[in-house]
């Protein structure tokens, strides 16, 4: 196996703590005589555990080592498989290299363990080959990356040369991307230094859909259109979602992520204390073949704080242009997000300002940047009650209208007041009490 590993090139720069490269060191040392049996065993048995842990982590099944070998395929950013992700497996002198490399993993992917397996009396790697996993529904793993690698697994497995194995690859990457862009909807920032983003993958995000958003019609159709526009690659705007806590703002955003996700769009949260980092994460996504939603939740900013400034350069204003592949959208229970005071109306008197509406001017000009604005608005008496009863058609509660809405009525008393949330609050409660 170490001499099959010796061969990649492209795709030849993994760690040495990897699991690949462990393994190579484990036929080399079988090979050559400088382990002994336990101490092989042991070293085999380590790896084996780690499959088995990414197995768990990612709901992998049936041929684990397929499924791995598939994973670092789908993962591995190079600048072979970003230029597949952006314009497909174009002619090139690295498709040569990049056939070799193929030729390698076909070779990894038939790998006879047989031998060692009866040397050492163990039998672990014709256990994985035909993995049965546990799946149970509480179980938290990355759905999507799980259905993608064991897709490309089984595909894979039907190549019979380099040049299919070559083909199945590079269209994956043309179709969803490499690494963890291609793989995943929603993305934190983890951490970062003057130069350089850290991306955290946001596994198992909400799964609501639009439809789920009973009501706001209007609202939803706005940001539809301007989202579709986006991902098609025509003019949309930077999006404010402001209005009454607890009315879907921050639901409708997941939700668009989540209807044009196959379509490239994808997302990056970041907390105010983040935005001195915009820059550089405006720089690392830049040119990837995707559409990024720069997600800012329940944004406002008191007098004091200045982390606004970096916004307002990011969004319009700054040197460098924002790229066509970006958007910010953004919610907010203020309208002006900034806090404004009396001293902002008087500054002329009370700071010796020249002109009396420049602090005031100063803080709108942030609104102004946001061309899409969307306003969230508490629901009516009615509307809220429309909400639970839609909610409850959804849900399949059976229950006496009558008795649903009495019971809303009085929920809402003691729970925060009318709004989409206290529905569905009052949605789950019953959910969580019916037998």
């Amino acid at each position: 196996m170490d001499r099959i590993i010796s061969k990649l090139l492209i795709y030849g720069d993994m760690p040495k703590d990897s699991i690949l490269m462990e393994m190579g060191d484990i036929f080399s040392g079988y090979r050559n005589g400088s382990y002994s049996s336990s101490q092989l065993t042991a070293k085999i048995f380590t790896q084996i555990k780690r499959l088995l842990v990414l197995a768990t982590d990612y709901g992998f099944d049936k041929n684990l080592w397929h499924n791995y070998l598939s994973f670092i395929l789908i993962t591995n950013e190079n600048p072979f498989s970003i230029t597949c992700e952006k314009v497909g497996a174009n002619d090139g002198s690295v498709n040569y290299f990049a056939l070799n490399d193929f030729e390698a993993f076909r070779e990894l992917f038939d790998f006879d363990f047989s031998e060692i397996e009866k040397s050492l009396g163990i039998d672990c790697f014709t256990r994985i080959s035909n993995y049965k996993a546990i799946v149970k529904k509480e179980l938290m793993y990355n759905k999507n990356v799980s259905e993608k690698v064991r897709q490309l697994s089984a595909d894979l497995e039907k190549t019979t040369n380099a040049q299919e194995f070559f083909d199945v690859v590079t269209k994956f990457y043309n179709d969803y991307g490499v690494g963890m862009f291609g793989l995943n909807k929603a993305f934190r920032i983890a951490g970062s230094d003057n130069f350089h983003v850290e991306f955290k993958a946001i596994n198992n995000m909400d799964k609501v859909m639009l439809d789920d958003l009973v009501g706001y019609e209007k609202q939803k159709k706005m940001l539809v259109e301007n989202t579709k526009a986006f991902v098609e690659g025509r003019k949309a705007n930077n999006a404010l979602l402001f209005g009454d806590s607890g009315t879907g703002k921050s639901t409708s955003i997941k939700a668009i992520v989540n209807e044009f996700y196959p379509y490239g769009l994808r997302m990056i949260e970041i907390y105010k204390h983040q935005f001195k980092d915009l820059s550089n994460v405006i720089a690392q996504i830049k040119n990837r073949n995707y559409k990024f939603i720069i997600y800012m939740d329940d944004l406002s900013f008191e007098e004091f704080e200045i982390e606004y400034k970096f916004l307002k350069a990011v969004i319009e204003g700054g040197v460098e242009t924002k790229p066509d592949n970006i958007l910010i959208y953004a919610t907010s229970n203020r309208r002006h997000l900034i806090k404004e005071t009396w001293k902002d109306k008087n500054d002329m008197e009370f700071e010796g300002g020249l002109h009396r509406s420049d602090t005031i001017e100063e803080k709108m000009s942030l609104v102004n940047r946001f061309g899409c604005m969307i306003n969230y608005s508490k629901p009516t008496r009615d509307q809220y009650l429309n909400i639970v009863k839609e909610l409850a058609k959804k849900t399949g509660i059976t229950m006496n209208e009558d008795e649903l809405i009495a019971g809303a009525k009085q929920w809402e008393m003691y729970h925060g007041g009318i709004s989409g949330r206290t529905a569905q609050q009052y949605i789950n409660h019953l959910q969580g009490i019916q037998k």
